[in-house]
Formats: structure tokens, sequence, C-alpha cells
């Protein structure tokens, strides 16, 4: 490690926190969704779809690390240190998206109390997986507030979590698996047998980064004594590791997650994860927002302070 992984991390960092995902460029996560539609149209067909799934995954991951790792060594093998930065940096801000995160909770939040119901509704659909048509104002507030806990850790915390790790290109095959779980890791008759290769590699990747998050949240409301609470709730969510953070956020703000949703037409029941089952007011996004914010920055410093250990000692 040498002091130049510390100035990739604040510039990406810093991007994501004064521009968010840019519009009019391309974005590494459309090109590697591009991807696993191109081969999961070629693959998801006929026998062995468990393999050819998974092979897809293996591949697609693989390259998603080598290339990156490959061009940052030949980078720095001529000289071209500046050029090595720059790529990481760009590479890094890409797996990096806590300002949109936080700027579609805001737009859910804004559009129900300004346009309406129905708009409430729309804005939604763009940020969750559950069907949103019939929801009413107080699930379209839970639902924003659980996706925003648990994009925490799979937009910030987890590719952080893999740079400090890996580099640039452990972020980087981070948002693959990532990319791959959202697309293909479900439980549907499509994807029930392609997907689940990725949906599993998915809740590993996440396993620790989930619970780093949870712990977080609780340290930057300074409310550790809710770890009890987090530890026994977060395991009643379906995913092994979604539960932790909305467990974190749901004894922060002292109201209840989860409860029956509908996906892809099919009625699925949740657990609820804490027992207030209280009004959520528009104002809280505030304080979300800011949770999302603060854990964010805490984790950076954590990670320059573990590279400045590994430097120095």
């Amino acid at each position: 490690m040498d002091l130049n992984t510390i100035y990739i991390l604040i510039f990406a960092f810093a991007f994501d926190f004064i521009f968010g995902d840019p519009v009019k460029m391309p974005h590494l996560i459309v090109g590697y969704g591009n991807s696993i539609s191109f081969g999961e149209k070629r693959l998801n067909k006929g026998r062995y779809k468990f393999l050819k799934g998974a092979l897809l995954v293996v591949v697609l991951v693989g390259t998603s690390f080598v290339v990156p790792y490959l061009i940052i060594r030949w980078l720095n093998s001529y000289n071209y240190q500046i050029f090595a930065i720059i790529f990481s940096v760009f590479m890094l801000f890409y797996c990096l998206a806590n300002k949109t995160l936080v700027k579609e909770g805001f737009a859910v939040f804004n559009a129900l109390k300004n346009e309406g119901l129905d708009a409430g509704r729309k804005r939604l659909s763009w940020i969750v997986g559950r069907e949103t048509t019939n929801l009413s104002p107080q699930q379209i507030r839970v639902a924003t507030f659980e996706t925003m806990s648990e994009n925490l850790s799979d937009g910030v915390i987890a590719p952080l979590f893999y740079f400090l790790i890996l580099g640039v290109p452990g972020a980087m095959a981070y948002k693959m698996i990532n990319t791959f779980d959202s697309m293909i890791g479900y439980k549907n008759d499509r994807y029930i047998w392609f997907g689940k290769f990725a949906a599993k590699l998915d809740d590993v990747a996440n396993y620790i980064p989930a619970r780093i998050t949870a712990v977080l949240m609780l340290i930057v409301e300074f409310k550790l004594n809710g770890l009890k609470f987090v530890f026994k709730e977060g395991v009643k969510h379906s995913s092994p590791n979604a539960g932790y953070p909305e467990a974190a956020l749901a004894y922060i703000l002292n109201c209840q997650f989860g409860g029956a949703n509908y996906y892809h037409g099919k009625l699925v029941e949740k657990p609820f994860i804490g027992s207030n089952n209280r009004e959520i007011k528009h104002e809280e996004i505030k304080t979300v927002s800011h949770i999302n914010y603060k854990v964010s920055i805490l984790f950076c410093f954590i990670i320059i302070g573990v590279l400045l250990l590994f430097q120095y000692v």
C-alpha cells in the first residue's frame, strides 16, 4: 500500500458526494448490466441452467477483477502512475452510489408529499423490486427507508470494504456480483436455477459488509445499546444480510419495517422488524439521509486509518 490508495479513496468518495451517478456519461454498472443481459439471453434455456448461470457469473466476475488489475499494473509498469490513479479514481467512483441513493429517497418522499399518492408509488417503483401500485403512504415511506438502509451496505460500505481488501479491482468485482443479484437473483420461474449461484455468491459477499453497516449506523447515532436488537431482529429477514441494516434503522427511528408485499405478482409474507408500527413522518427522510452520509464518511476514515497503520507498521 502507498498513499496513492488513500488519494484514490478520497477523490472517488468526494466525486460521488458531489456529483452522484453521472447522467450524461457512460456508466460502468450499465455496462455490467448489458453484459449480464447478453449472456443470460443466450444461456438461460434448455438443460443445466444452474451450471450455465454459474459459469456466466464466474467468467464476468473474474473478468471484472482481472481487466482493471491488468490495466492498473500496465500503467504503473510504464511509469504512467498518474493515469493509473485517474483510472482508479473513476472506477471506484462508479462503484459508489450514496449520493444517488439519498437523492432517490428524497425524490420519493417529495413526490408523495407534493404530487400525491400515485406519483409517490411511481417514483418508488424506480428503486424497489416490489409492486407499488397499491401501496399506502406509510408503506411507501417504509419501503424507501428499507431500500436506503439496505443499499447503504450494497452501494457504499460493501464496495469500500472490498476496495480496502483487494483494491479497485476488488470493488469492481463486487459490483459485478451485486449487479448479477439485482438482475437475476430472483426465485421466479425464469431465474430460480439460472440465478441461484449469483444470489448465493451475493449473500456471501455481503455477509460482513451488511453487519459492519448496521454497527456503524448505531455508532453514528450513539445507540450501540441497540446491538442486541439488531442481531435479534435482523435474522428475521428472508435475506441473510439485508435485515441487519434495516434493523439498525428501525431501532434508531423506533419504527417497524417488514410485512407482506407483492413481488412479480406473488404475495410474499415478510416478518416484521421492530414492534412500533408508528406513522413515519415526511421530515424523517432528512434524518435517514444524514445517517447514510455519516456512516459513509466514518467508514472512509476507518479505511484511511487502517491503510495508514499498514503503511507505517
